[in-house]
């Protein structure tokens, strides 16, 4: 159990049987009255996110949560499967489970997985990827990293905006929080 003066961004707790990761919190002492907290929670299953107001020490079930790196094998179509690099257990989950993250995992990437009581909940890509550019429109001589952006297609599928002197074949750094261009490798 963990009281709300305890709360941190990031942490699971468990909220009337559901998961919630806590988006934002905000401890409030008013002139008059007890202390409350004002928090944002983000429903794990859903990703709605609602806000919930808290008496201050107020108590809560934590979920543990265990983070494994895990080995993306391939794709059935709508589903991808993953190795456990510990275990070599093998996972599949669901185009809906994973959402927009495998637009930046190529076969054989790591990939963190968090699970909840053995249940897959969330899914964190790299931060930072390197990835070869499939299709853009063509440089010019004289295009500059000040002279604006165009559109350029990557191995995985993904949309990103680069400078006008990145061309076909190359190798470049994604931030995938983002997604945007860092650098060319």
């Amino acid at each position: 159990m963990i009281s709300t003066n305890q709360f941190k961004n990031g942490m699971a707790i468990k909220l009337d049987g559901t998961l919630f990761f806590i988006v934002d919190f905000q401890h409030v002492k008013p002139g008059k009255g007890g202390a409350f907290v004002r928090t944002k929670l983000k429903n794990v299953k859903t990703g709605a996110v609602i806000d919930r107001t808290f008496r201050a020490g107020e108590k809560f079930e934590q979920a543990i949560l265990d983070k494994r790196q895990m080995q993306f094998l391939y794709s059935d179509g709508d589903s991808y499967n993953f190795m456990d690099n510990e275990t070599y257990n093998q996972i599949t989950l669901s185009k809906e489970q994973l959402g927009d993250v495998m637009k930046y995992v190529k076969e054989n990437d790591n990939i963190a997985i968090l699970l909840y009581e053995d249940q897959p909940i969330n899914v964190e890509p790299e931060i930072f990827v390197e990835l070869k550019v499939t299709e853009t429109d063509p440089g010019l001589k004289g295009d500059t990293s000040s002279g604006g952006n165009k559109p350029a297609t990557l191995e995985t599928g993904a949309v990103v905006h680069v400078p006008l002197f990145i061309q076909i074949g190359d190798v470049i750094k994604v931030d995938t929080r983002t997604n945007t261009y860092i650098t060319r490798v």
